[in-house]
C-alpha cells in the first residue's frame, strides 16, 4: 500500500497533486461521483484501487461527504413561502419595478 502522503498522483479530472490531497478531494465528492474518478500514480501510472483509497481516508482522518438527498425528493415549498422571501429580500426600488411591471402585464 502506498502510504507516502507527499507522494504525486493524478486524480482524474482534477490533474496532479499530492496523494492525501487527491485524497481528500476524492472524499468532497459525492458518492456517485466518488465512485467514477480515479487516482493514479505518476511514477508508475497505476490506478489505487478503492479500497486503498478508503483505507488510506480512514488512516489519516478523512470522512467522506455526507450523502445528500435529491433536489427531487425533497418537498416543494409552498409558493407564498417563496414569495415572501423573495420580498423580505429584496430592496425597496426593485420591489417598486416589479409591482409596476405588474400593473403593465396585468392591464394588457
Amino acid at each position: 500500500m502506498t502510504s507516502d502522503p507527499e507522494e504525486q498522483v493524478r486524480l482524474q479530472g482534477f490533474g496532479e497533486m499530492t496523494l492525501r490531497t487527491a485524497v481528500a478531494t476524492m472524499m468532497q465528492l459525492a458518492p456517485g461521483e466518488r465512485a467514477d474518478a480515479a487516482i493514479f500514480r505518476v511514477r508508475d501510472d497505476v490506478r489505487l484501487a478503492q479500497s486503498e483509497i478508503a483505507e488510506l481516508a480512514s488512516h489519516w482522518g478523512i470522512e467522506p461527504a455526507p450523502n445528500v438527498r435529491s433536489p427531487g425528493l425533497v418537498p416543494d415549498q409552498h409558493w407564498p413561502d417563496v414569495v415572501r422571501g423573495m420580498v423580505r429580500e429584496a430592496p425597496l426600488p426593485s420591489l417598486m419595478v416589479a409591482f409596476l411591471v405588474g400593473m403593465l402585464v396585468a392591464r394588457r
